[in-house]
């Protein structure tokens, strides 16, 4: 197979979610050329799989022909937030700061890791520098909205969520985060109204389902909070939410 067939073939596996065939696809394309393209295209079927170290490896190879590669430097960083190593995370992402300093994403990647770290003024002060550059960036504003939250600031990362609603309607998060901050104020009428207008945008999205039941269980709706109980359980797939899935299944136990 040509290395352009090896390459188009492979995205189209990872695109599809076969990470696995896409990783054999591209060591092949790396085996013929070891280019930018090639190297972190392996690296991202590996982190998909996990291959961490692989990933990392190859990763460092692809820096070797392009250390200012934005999209290089976006998945390392991506991969450093992923491994909780958050100060190297910050270094990287500063280093697409200084590549570009108009980069809102970077800038909002940095805020995360900050969090991470329980730097809070920090994580806000670099939130607001992406809003000053974007005010209208609805990804910004949902993170600002997920730093007031950690700094107990709950009216102001309302206002920060409805402004990202107000900017983008599509995304579910925002709602559920709306609901989550509703829920804990036992405001529970507006906390199922704002899980189901998140799980209209997107019925797959596993937090809504999980906020819902909790809604519906203090409404002592407990069937219904069983079924999206279960309906969390299905969808949730991060290996960091293992925890969390046995104390719903617990929940679930204990209901039936």
């Amino acid at each position: 197979m040509e290395l352009d067939d090896l390459i188009d073939q492979g995205i189209r596996n990872l695109e599809e979610g076969n990470a696995k065939a896409a990783e054999k696809l591209f060591a092949q394309a790396a085996g013929t050329e070891k280019s930018l393209q090639t190297l972190t295209l392996l690296a991202e079927a590996q982190i998909e799989l996990g291959m961490l170290k692989k990933a990392h490896d190859n990763l460092s190879l692809a820096l070797d022909i392009d250390a200012e590669d934005l999209d290089l430097l976006y998945l390392l960083g991506d991969l450093y937030l992923e491994e909780n190593r958050n100060a190297e995370a910050i270094a990287t992402y500063q280093k697409i700061i200084d590549l570009d300093g108009q980069d809102i994403d970077a800038w909002v990647s940095k805020a995360m890791a900050y969090v991470n770290i329980d730097d809070l003024e920090a994580a806000e002060d670099a939130c607001r520098k992406a809003l000053k550059i974007d005010p209208e960036s609805a990804y910004a504003c949902n993170a600002l909205g997920d730093i007031c939250v950690a700094m107990g600031k709950k009216e102001e990362a309302k206002l920060s969520y409805q402004h990202a609603l107000e900017i983008d309607n599509s995304d579910p998060q925002p709602y559920v985060n709306l609901a989550e901050l509703y829920y804990e104020d036992e405001v529970l009428e507006q906390a199922e109204e704002y899980c189901l207008k998140g799980l209209s945008v997107d019925a797959g999205y596993a937090p809504g389902y999980l906020t819902l039941g909790y809604v519906c269980l203090d409404l002592d709706r407990s069937e219904e909070a069983v079924e999206h109980f279960q309906q969390f359980l299905r969808l949730e797939q991060d290996p960091a939410a293992k925890q969390l899935k046995e104390e719903v299944s617990a929940v679930i136990e204990g209901l039936k």
